[in-house]
């Protein structure tokens, strides 16, 4: 298994973490590890950018072109049916 260090770790992080793993039965080792499996395990997919989620939130209303991202594209008005 692999090992790595952290270092730096404000003082208030770590009292909150010694309670965190206090409240759930653990060590503050295997409250980081549950922590990290965690993260790790969420869903995986890339949030989109604000033109991703305004169109999918139009999609069900008949938007049928995609609305670019703005990060260096130009903008152009989306085509519904």
């Amino acid at each position: 298994m692999a090992q790595f260090v952290v270092r730096s770790i404000e003082n208030t992080v770590k009292q909150r973490l010694q309670r965190r793993a206090a409240r759930h039965g653990r060590s503050m080792e295997e409250e980081v590890r549950e922590i990290l499996r965690s993260a790790v395990n969420q869903d995986e997919n890339p949030a989109g950018g604000l033109g991703t989620e305004i169109a999918a939130l139009f999609a069900k209303d008949g938007l049928v072109s995609d609305i670019p991202e703005l990060r260096g594209h130009a903008i152009r008005p989306p085509t519904f049916k």
